[in-house]
């Protein structure tokens, strides 16, 4: 299989100074384009992922610090070079505040030149093994932090502040995978019953009868198999705060049984007569559309409104696309670190690609998405075939070969998944493990390794 030739984008207004660099760059064994503009060269990156884009800083229009500062908001994977003048050291600096990765000074010395381009292009000079694994950066508290700094996320995060110190029910609404209990964690944990529980309920997990001893607790004797007293998920969260999960789901007579809590804010166990009073905030979350739901007649309209005090609706990920980098880098942390590897980022092509999918699971696809594929590589970078085929599927930019016709998609623990892989491709390959290795995007040495884990003759 032969090399890819890394993709090098020159941005500069002028001509000269682009023919001169894409000579250069050619004989050097990189693809390489221009761009007369800064505006040119923010289009370009739209259209492909460059392996890296050398940028002038001074261009009419569009400077290059706000090309630059535009290409990273794109795609944030991709390392920028900026070529100055010595009378604009200080805008270089600035650039690199910006998140260029170096400056260069003109006239350039082809020799520094080479020497910044090879350090800014390491995520594409080796499919090899990464180092020795070493302790990964420390991610945010797992499951806790909400990330995101788009315009939705923003907005919302600013409401859960001015909602969370109040004791008023909130209603989380939000499609599947968005992070709907992260939210209710983060409310929970800016209230005035941050030191109290959070106890959690997944309504649609129990069937009614079960869930109602859940919730309430049940008497000794209370149905068959009650065989003691059971103090329920209400009295646990007194102090604190009872999250309901998927309340859209729960019967008609339930719905009756909790309207009377919110309303009177007393309890009752299962096969008793007696009521207690708790003290605890109600919050709740649902993918329906509950307002449907009542005019359908399946929900409430007094509970509706009694949960619907607040209103908090988190957006899909579809809808804050700028988010993407951040939460899979920060997954990408939790995930290196869970597993003792060494990865320092995405390539620019695999960023790309998580870019441009639709994410219908939300951020639980991403978050199962980064998981895979840091398991399953063995170099410092996430590189695009790296990726789920999910992803790779119909994509121009994926370098994983078809499956053949006929071949079923894999499933199973993340291991089987590696190993008939590996099958897989050799079968393909005439048991050649050169070109195994090559398909597979992984060197021999690595490939050898996991035979010899996996048994495999």
């Amino acid at each position: 299989m032969e090399t890819r030739k890394p993709d090098i984008l020159v941005a500069d207004d002028e001509p000269g100074h682009v023919l001169t660099l894409k000579a250069l760059l050619g004989k050097w064994g990189y693809a390489v384009q221009g761009a007369s503009s800064g505006e040119e060269a923010v289009e370009r990156v739209k259209e492909r992922p460059f392996d890296l884009v050398l940028m002038d800083i001074c261009m009419e229009g569009m400077t290059g610090v706000e090309a630059l500062k535009a290409v990273k908001a794109h795609n944030p994977a991709i390392p920028v070079i900026i070529m100055t003048a010595y009378s604009t050291v200080g805008t270089a600096v600035d650039a690199l505040k910006s998140g260029a990765h170096d400056y260069l000074l003109k006239p350039l010395d082809f020799d520094m030149l080479r020497e910044t381009m090879e350090s800014a292009l390491e995520h594409v000079a080796s499919r090899e093994d990464a180092p020795p694994a070493a302790a990964a950066p420390t991610a945010p508290a797992h499951g806790y932090a909400i990330i995101g700094q788009s315009q939705p996320m923003l907005a919302m995060e600013n409401l859960i502040r001015t909602v969370a110190p109040t004791e008023a029910t909130v209603l989380i609404t939000g499609k599947s995978g968005t992070g709907k209990e992260l939210v209710a964690t983060a409310i929970h944990n800016l209230s005035a019953r941050a030191s109290g529980p959070l106890v959690v309920v997944n309504c649609a997990a129990l069937s009614e009868n079960l869930l109602e001893s859940e919730l309430f607790g049940h008497e000794r004797g209370a149905f068959t198999g009650a065989d003691k007293r059971r103090e329920g998920r209400f009295f646990q969260a007194r102090g604190g705060t009872i999250f309901l999960d998927e309340i859209g789901e729960i019967s008609p007579q339930l719905q009756v049984k909790l309207l009377r809590v919110i309303q009177q804010r007393e309890i009752q166990r299962v096969g008793s007569d007696k009521t207690f009073t708790i003290d605890v905030r109600i919050v709740t979350a649902t993918n329906r559309d509950l307002r449907a739901e009542v005019n359908a007649g399946r929900f409430r309209e007094d509970l509706y409104y009694r949960l619907n005090v607040l209103h908090i609706s988190v957006p899909p990920l579809a809808e804050r696309h700028g988010d993407i980098p951040l939460l899979a880098q920060h997954f990408l942390r939790h995930f290196a670190q869970k597993n003792g590897k060494t990865i320092k980022g995405f390539t620019p092509r695999a960023m790309n690609m998580l870019l441009q999918h639709g994410w219908p699971g939300n951020v639980r696809e991403l978050e199962n998405a980064v998981e895979q594929s840091v398991i399953l590589q063995s170099g410092a970078y996430v590189d695009s075939m790296d990726l789920p085929a999910a992803l790779r599927e119909g994509n121009p930019l994926a370098e994983a070969c078809p499956p053949e016709e006929g071949h079923t998609p894999l499933e199973g623990r993340l291991e089987d998944v590696e190993r008939e892989a590996i099958l897989h491709t050799l079968k393909q390959v005439n048991d050649s493990r050169t070109e195994a290795a090559e398909r597979l995007g992984i060197s021999r040495k690595t490939l050898y390794s996991k035979l010899k884990r996996y048994g495999i003759q």
